[in-house]
């Protein structure tokens, strides 16, 4: 969970930074993916690109036109599914998929051909602590009981998803390996089976563990255990490689000496393990009926907007990520409209046939994972005050993004379709435009819940009690 630091950043952040922040075969009748490849260049009617800042990267791009394709073969999962979770850590939406050239992660292009694939998928925040919290609690972080600090804990008081599921008797259990998701994070609430990888060092500046062959091991011992996959389950691994420090790997790359390059072998790497994975869930008996899906926490930054790794600000490189879903009757396709995390929690609730939690805040994925027409709807990204960064927010209304610094002290409007690096500020260019996004945005039904610890938050403002 390595943060993004500006260049200018002092050590003395960088110390604090979090260095924690990833099925079945389709049936023989399920068509490849409509459309023609996703292309190397922008495309007008297409997903943005995320540009790299490394020269052998190019620009993601999608072209999958607007319009949906027809339903698959069901028009609802056949029953109650397992669900196969697997995030990795600093995963960009920038992959072999979406248009990079360098083709470091064949496993999940293959898998991507499988699923139903969001092109425009956005994580909750922009580092791990929010964005999984988030994520669990299927709620913005900012709304949400937590410490005050960077390294965020969430008390029991905090309903997680893990808790619907256990409760509807569905299986619940979790495989991790930094130390930040053993006690600290309070993470654990609503599994039956949460273990840790064996033998992690801590160390709240970086990460020198390599863990994907241990976590292999530990996510196959899991899901061998008949006590866990004897009934409908939710398994979740959150895979730590890629992510900074980027560890070479014997017999793959070097791609070559920037940061890039160094993390283009961890995505190698993992990608490696999972396919050692995915092969294993495909041989079980209950293979067939289980949902899988794939995504990230955030992504990461490779000097646009002068940002490294992640966390501090929430551009389209740090929180725009892949997200995969491969289930049973499904058609793969590519859907192209804005979606947010804060949905999976419904749509995991949904797919083991779980009743739906009222206070969540998400919205199922189900209907259109299964063909229905993906409505339009608005995105938001939250990245609350802690001790180490101001607050920042994100609304993401069709191709527009509106930001908001600080306490809704400045803002940046930018159309992420025609400019992903957010280059171009729109605010002053078209003003209309700014004021209908700055009214929809301040519409939102977002309230925040001051943390613990109030005293350590940054920036806080005279007189603001968080």
């Amino acid at each position: 969970m390595q943060i993004a630091t500006p260049s200018f950043a002092l050590a003395a952040a960088a110390a604090l930074a979090c260095s924690a922040c990833s099925g079945d075969p389709a049936p023989a009748t399920i068509a490849p993916p409509p459309g023609p490849p996703i292309a190397s260049a922008p495309v007008a009617s297409a997903s943005p690109p995320i540009a790299s800042a490394a020269p052998s990267a190019t620009p993601m791009a999608s072209a999958v036109a607007t319009a949906e394709p027809a339903a698959g073969p069901l028009t609802a999962p056949p029953g109650k599914l397992n669900v196969l979770f697997l995030t990795i850590d600093s995963l960009r939406a920038d992959m072999p998929w979406n248009g990079y050239e360098r083709d470091i992660a064949p496993v999940m292009t293959a898998f991507e051909k499988k699923a139903v694939s969001y092109t425009r998928a956005y994580s909750i925040s922009s580092y791990t602590a929010m964005s999984l919290g988030g994520l669990l609690g299927d709620r913005y972080p900012g709304e949400m009981e937590r410490s005050g600090y960077f390294f965020s804990s969430y008390p029991d008081s905090v309903l997680m998803f893990p808790e619907v599921l256990q409760k509807a008797g569905v299986r619940t259990l979790a495989g991790h390996a930094h130390f930040y998701f053993d006690q600290k994070a309070g993470f654990r609430q609503g599994f039956d089976d949460y273990e840790m990888v064996a033998g992690l060092s801590a160390d709240n500046k970086t990460d020198k563990n390599i863990t994907s062959p241990q976590h292999l091991e530990l996510a196959k011992k899991m899901l061998s255990d008949r006590a866990n996959t004897g009934k409908t389950f939710f398994a979740w691994f959150h895979f730590m490689d890629p992510h900074d420090q980027y560890m070479p790997h014997e017999g793959i790359g070097p791609y070559g000496k920037s940061a890039r390059d160094k993390y283009d072998a961890e995505v190698t790497f993992i990608d490696q393990h999972l396919g050692k994975l995915l092969e294993f869930v495909d041989q079980q008996p209950w293979g067939k009926d289980t949902a899988v899906i794939i995504s990230s926490d955030h992504g990461e930054a490779f000097g646009e907007h002068k940002m490294h790794r992640h966390g501090f600000e929430i551009y389209e490189m740090l929180v725009r990520v892949p997200l995969m879903i491969r289930a049973p009757g499904i058609t793969p396709r590519r859907i192209d409209t804005p979606r947010s995390a804060i949905d999976l929690p419904a749509t995991f609730l949904e797919l083991t046939g779980t009743p739906q939690e009222p206070s969540f805040q998400g919205k199922s994925l189900v209907p259109e994972l299964y063909g229905k027409a993906a409505e339009e709807r608005d995105v938001i990204v939250d990245l609350p005050r802690t001790s180490d960064n101001d607050r920042r927010r994100a609304l993401i209304h069709g191709k527009y993004k509106l930001l908001s610094f600080g306490d809704d002290d400045a803002y940046g409007l930018y159309d992420v379709v025609a400019d992903p690096l957010e280059s171009d500020d729109l605010k002053r260019k078209e003003p209309a435009l700014f004021e209908e996004m700055k009214k929809r945005y301040k519409g939102l039904p977002l309230k925040d819940i001051c943390p613990k610890h109030t005293e350590k938050l940054k920036d806080k403002k005279k007189g603001k009690k968080c």
